[in-house]
């Protein structure tokens, strides 16, 4: 029996659950825009599809990815996700068939952080308080609230907008994690799916490029099932070291094991390591700190141990890494799930404080975004054109009626949330979370689709790449042994270039040379090359590529 007082007071009206068909709205608005109709971005993105696209072609062998010659992190399951779906799919572009597991796994996410929850919350400590003459929320039905509560923080997570969106090695790390969590959490409920999952999770963990993380949550989780009350949660440890186990060997064998800790952080470091913690992990954390508040004689309960152990061993290491968000970002499904168990326990001026809040910003997101839309459809307002036309010079707006039709029905179904979250419903627990998930969802979907011409001209290779073919026919070799990973994989497998990224300037075969120079002043002269021409994308203000022949001389123009 549990002894330990709970915090939560919550009648059977306060317990009830999003309806199924809003929920799923939720998360189709959330992970499908910018599935469609968009480029690979500079620069994890396109160096991920890279590698996908070239084992996809037979470009490189399936055990060692390779773009320009340079070998992949040993992050091999999310790059064959990716080059498995290209071969799939051969009647859909590249680009878009690569980003479809990626898709399913974002979607992953969002259901296993919801079961994860659900079965955490059914745990008696994490139960509401019994009423003296009934009226209690039955368990069942508290959990599927706070398991929206949960779904609709991690919606609502600003770090996992962009993140969660890309093609790259970190959302199948994201994936892992959350199967992880799910696994720890289901484990008195559903022992052999728990199993499966514990024992599939780390292992990927590990093949997605994070031996390290996967070593320290299955730690953390061999220790919270061993101290367990529950004997089926303790006799889920040897699983849990199983798991880990598998993870150490997988590593050692796909010679994964990196020193990526970087220097101690100096006081500058420090203060921007804080405030990506505070921007990143929004609106979670104030509502993870006060679940740790008011929750706190619970600590060593399933329900709070469980996401905290893993959210420290994510936070440590984005610390570690000198404050790498992407680090960071496997710290969101388990902040969402303590954030979900604050709702219990807040006062409703919190949440009217929350509601107001939410309102004002992403209305005001999303009135910024549509000015900015008509001024680059019509020219007016003319300083916000100017802008654009300052930032992306050369930059011409497309018109397309079906984005601005999703766009008109995404802002019409947020006119219609604010109005019935403010005229009603004030008793369900996950109320409080529902404007701040619609807003991000809402801006998300607004960027996709009215702003997706606009950012794909400024983040995507495809301008500089049409430039640099003025100057290289597209049969030719270039040797670029200083360029960015981002900018070879554009070459290769979007530029349809021979690139050689390892062999010395001075030795290799190719008839052209590339290199990243500034974007104004003579060029270096580089012995035996002539220089042919030097571009650069739109938007870039400080670098340039330069473009070399062979030959004997340098000149510039």
């Amino acid at each position: 029996m549990n002894s330990t007082p709970t915090p939560a007071l919550v009648p059977r009206r306060a317990a009830q659950r999003l309806p199924r068909l809003v929920l799923l709205l939720f998360c189709a608005a959330y992970v499908l825009p910018g599935l469609f109709g968009r480029e690979p971005w500079k620069n994890a993105d396109i160096t991920a599809f890279g590698y996908m696209a070239n084992i996809a072609r037979g470009a490189s062998p399936w055990s060692e990815p390779a773009v320009a010659g340079l070998g992949a992190d040993g992050a091999l399951l999310p790059y064959w996700l990716g080059a498995a779906f290209i071969k799939t799919l051969p009647w859909l572009d590249a680009a878009l068939a690569a980003r479809v597991p990626f898709a399913l796994l974002l979607a992953a996410v969002l259901a296993l952080v919801w079961y994860a929850t659900f079965h955490l919350a059914r745990t008696e400590a994490a139960q509401p308080l019994a009423f003296a003459f009934g009226g209690e929320a039955d368990a069942v039905d508290y959990a599927r609230a706070i398991a929206d509560g949960a779904l609709l923080a991690l919606i609502a997570s600003l770090g996992l907008l962009q993140l969660g969106h890309e093609t790259t090695p970190e959302l199948a790390q994201l994936s892992a994690t959350a199967l992880f969590v799910y696994a720890l959490a289901a484990s008195p409920y559903r022992t052999s799916k728990a199993r499966i999952a514990v024992l599939a999770a780390l292992p990927a963990l590990t093949a997605s490029g994070a031996p390290a993380i996967a070593v320290g949550i299955g730690a953390v989780g061999a220790l919270v099932c061993a101290r367990s009350r529950y004997d089926a949660v303790r006799r889920f440890a040897p699983w849990v070291v199983a798991s880990t186990a598998l993870a150490v060997v997988l590593a050692f064998a796909l010679r994964v094991w990196a020193w990526r800790v970087a220097p101690p952080l100096t006081a500058d470091a420090l203060w921007s390591t804080g405030r990506l913690f505070v921007w990143f992990t929004w609106p979670a954390w104030p509502l993870v700190l006060w679940t740790l508040w008011r929750w706190r004689a619970h600590l060593t309960h399933r329900h709070i141990s469980v996401p905290l152990g893993t959210a420290l061993v994510a936070a440590a290491a984005c610390v570690a890494m000198g404050g790498s968000d992407r680090a960071l970002m496997l710290a969101l499904p388990s902040l969402a799930v303590l954030a979900a168990f604050a709702l219990p326990t807040l006062q409703r001026s919190v949440s009217a404080a929350i509601d107001w809040f939410s309102v004002f910003f992403f209305s005001l997101c999303a009135l910024v975004i549509w000015v900015v839309y008509v001024a680059m459809q019509t020219g007016t307002p003319a300083k916000p054109a100017a802008n654009v036309a300052r930032l992306a010079p050369g930059f011409v707006a497309p018109f397309s009626a079906i984005e601005l039709a999703f766009a008109v029905a995404g802002t019409l179904a947020w006119l219609w949330l604010v109005r019935w979250r403010t005229a009603r419903h004030r008793e369900a627990l996950w109320k409080s979370l529902v404007l701040p998930a619609a807003g991000v969802a809402l801006s998300w979907l607004l960027l996709m689709t009215l702003w997706l011409p606009l950012l794909d001209y400024a983040r995507s290779y495809r301008p500089l790449l049409e430039r640099l073919a003025a100057h290289v026919p597209r049969e030719a070799c270039i040797a670029a042994p200083g360029l960015p990973r981002s900018q070879l994989a554009a070459l290769e497998v979007m530029g349809g270039w021979r690139v050689d990224a390892v062999t010395p300037h001075t030795d290799t075969p190719c008839e052209f040379l590339m290199t990243i120079g500034r974007p104004r002043g003579d060029p270096p002269v580089v012995e035996g090359w002539t220089h042919v021409a030097r571009e650069r994308r739109p938007t870039d203000r400080d670098e340039a590529t330069l473009v070399y022949r062979r030959g004997s001389t340098a000149g510039s123009r």
